[in-house]
């Protein structure tokens, strides 16, 4: 007996799956949160320089708050107020001559800001003053948490192979609570900067660790019900973010709001199994025993596994007894690991340089922003629900090549579309970041099948790394316009094409066992497919009986 006839034995989608994917989903509904949060936080409102030093002496008079501002700062061409600079002194004579002020003596603000307070309470900017020449620090919050997620991938994927899901992902619960709770505390931008990476690192765990633990406790049949269930709890915590953002003004609180549903995970922690899986390749059969027991008992099937003994489920799955301890070295030691980890890491990097890129430069709906993120994370639900469907229709392959392909076809159209056209721009530019997350989606759990147990999370971490890398890039590929208008459209179709060929060289995993140990991805071609063969026709057959 196999060990996915074992889980269907014993209901691979009962109460005690629904058990699972229930925490997982209150730990990932908070991940897009913390993703999306700079959106908020780091939010510049308007602004110009601070002119009360200027009154001292009481020079102003009765001067009303709109005319100071004239005879002290010099007016832009949509005649509001200029931002970082001000009259070298105030220019009296604007209140009865409104000539031009381009060859009036301006300078830098010299006493600070004074901030447009009707959208925001506080943000990044109005606490440390990050406008004007230290603006770019705005957007650097966005880039440092997510070089921490690119690193806590690497350390999470590969400890979590060590040491088990389950321990690690407390780890990744408590220190992301941590460290994100620290930092509304901070004094400085530098103390905030360093406490947002960290807060990267640790909270990108729940990612892998969950997506991982969720596949190897279901049955076949319903591995992609758990990848749309995933997904969906990603676009609910992406559309409820607008929803925090727009109850909550302040960054401080709005930042603790967030992180707050981690408090309950931690609390929901108790509950969670370890991998049976994990376990079993790792010669921990009593304690694999334990969680099979509870899960057979919670889905009314306890007669089925009496039957089923410790000492047997060693056999289940075949364990690897000369190397319990595998590294990231295992993905490129044997030449069919080395292509798998070579085509899927590309993969996620193109995935992720184009979703991120898409919904970065998406405009057009003429919207406040907290309704412009709203709807753009209701769009992400239909497209993620799709994969149910789809998944089963047509596969994993194909799923992810096409989903690249009409990304990039819509990239292209988009770049033959008058700039001025921006109702046809925005529907198609909103199509494109449908089939994206879609792929995106996809990619997580077609990975999560491709690898075997032993290296699984070690594959995830090493593909969430460079799917982190390219998150980093896409904002750097949107600067390309300065060079030419069209060069981040045409960057970005290229890499979702890339993508769509590369995705093309996957074998598919529909309807397959999952892999064990390294063995079974370098096994004879042959032999495998008739291995497979053979389990499908079994399966089948169960089908058919029920």
């Amino acid at each position: 007996m196999k060990f996915e006839d074992l889980l269907t034995d014993i209901n691979g989608f009962g109460r005690f799956q629904a058990m699972i994917i229930c925490i997982g989903f209150v730990g990932r509904f908070t991940l897009p949160c913390h993703f999306l949060l700079t959106n908020f936080i780091a939010a510049i409102p308007s602004h110009h320089c601070d002119i009360s030093h200027l009154d001292a002496d009481g020079i102003f008079g009765n001067l009303t708050r709109e005319e100071r501002l004239t005879v002290s700062i010099p007016a832009q061409e949509d005649g509001t107020p200029a931002s970082c600079h001000m009259f070298s002194y105030p220019q009296f004579h604007l209140l009865s001559n409104s000539s031009s002020t381009a060859d009036l003596p301006v300078v830098q603000c010299q006493n600070g800001w004074e901030y447009d307070n009707s959208t925001f309470i506080s943000t990044l900017a109005t606490q440390w003053n990050l406008v004007c020449d230290s603006r770019g620090l705005n957007k650097a919050v966005a880039t440092i948490f997510f070089v921490g997620v690119m690193f806590g991938a690497v350390f999470f994927g590969g400890l979590s192979d060590r040491f088990g899901r389950k321990p690690m992902l407390l780890v990744s619960y408590v220190l992301g609570m941590v460290f994100a709770v620290a930092s509304v505390f901070s004094s400085s931008f530098i103390m905030f900067a360093v406490l947002r990476f960290f807060t990267g690192f640790t909270i990108t765990g729940i990612i892998i660790i969950s997506s991982v633990l969720n596949v190897e406790w279901v049955d076949i049949q319903h591995r992609r019900l758990v990848c749309v269930i995933d997904s969906i709890a990603w676009a609910c915590g992406s559309t409820s973010l607008s929803l925090f953002g727009f109850c909550v003004r302040d960054w401080r609180w709005l930042t603790v709001a967030v992180t707050s549903p981690l408090l309950l995970c931690t609390i929901l922690w108790w509950w969670l199994p370890e991998s049976a899986r994990w376990l079993i390749v790792n010669g921990k059969t009593q304690k694999a025993h334990y969680y099979l027991h509870i899960c057979a008992v919670m889905n009314r099937r306890e007669k089925v596994f009496s039957r089923i003994q410790p000492e047997t489920l060693s056999s289940m799955l075949t364990t690897d007894t000369e190397k319990r301890n595998h590294s990231y070295l295992d993905l490129i030691r044997t030449p069919k690991m080395r292509k798998l980890a070579l085509l899927t890491g590309t993969i996620w990097f193109c995935v992720a340089t184009t979703t991120y890129g898409i919904s970065l430069n998406i405009t057009g709906f003429g919207l406040n922003m907290y309704l412009t993120h709203f709807v753009y994370g209701v769009i992400e639900i239909p497209a993620k629900l799709s994969i149910y469907f789809l998944l089963e229709k047509i596969g994993r392959r194909k799923k992810e090549a096409g989903a690249l392909l009409f990304v990039g076809i819509s990239l292209m159209i988009n770049i033959f579309i008058p700039k001025d056209q921006w109702v046809g721009r925005t529907v198609v530019a909103v199509l494109g970041k449908g089939f994206a997350v879609a792929s995106f989606a996809t990619i997580i759990l077609y990975s999560s099948e491709l690898y075997p147990t032993v290296l699984r999370q070690n594959g995830l971490g090493y593909n969430s790394f460079l799917g982190r890398l390219g998150v980093a890039l896409s904002p750097l590929v949107l600067l390309l316009d300065s060079i030419w208008g069209y060069l981040p459209q045409i960057t970005l179709c290229s890499v979702a094409l890339f993508g769509s060929l590369v995705a093309w060289q996957l074998p598919e995993t529909q309807g397959r066992c999952l892999p064990e140990t390294i063995e079974d991805i370098e096994g004879t071609g042959k032999k495998l497919i008739k291995d497979y063969e053979k389990q499908e026709g079994a399966e089948q057959i169960m089908i058919n009986q029920k």
